[in-house]
């Protein structure tokens, strides 16, 4: 999505009041940009969605914007959405789908992903357990396989 000066001004404003808990200023900012198809505005928004950060919980809608910002290459929000799927947190439990997610993110570089995903290759939790792919993701992630009981 390419941004007017202004919306990147709103952006960054709504970024900067998320960073300093100012939660209603940064869900005014954000959610009009969020709802225009913006990644970073989407995965923010979803987070104070999903954490009741700007009052109730509301994990159906925040997951919705966060599959958004997922779908459009957001590597945070892709984890956000596999960690959903895993822990079945506002979706249906589905360890193969959050396992996507979390290989889709890992791609992308995200240390969080590449550990989860170790452990679920590890355990057999969603993929065929493989071991060999387990010690590599760990490898990758900065840890040695032998710290992580492999």
């Amino acid at each position: 999505m390419s941004l007017t000066e202004e919306q990147q001004l709103d952006l960054n404003s709504g970024i900067t009041a998320f960073e300093s808990k100012h939660f209603q200023s940064a869900m005014q900012l954000l959610r009009p940009l969020a709802e225009a198809g913006e990644p970073e505005a989407q995965y923010r928004v979803a987070m104070m969605m999903i954490n009741g950060l700007h009052g109730l919980p509301v994990p159906e809608e925040g997951g919705r914007y966060l599959e958004l910002a997922a779908e459009q290459g957001h590597a945070m929000a892709m984890h956000g959405v596999g960690f959903m799927y895993y822990e079945g947190e506002g979706k249906e439990k589905d360890p193969a789908k959050a396992a996507e997610w979390f290989r889709k993110a890992a791609a992308l570089g995200l240390s969080g992903s590449m550990v989860t995903l170790a452990m679920m290759y590890q355990e057999g939790n969603g993929v065929e357990q493989d071991l060999d792919e387990a010690r590599r993701l760990y490898t990758e992630a900065g840890f040695e396989p032998s710290e992580m009981g492999l």
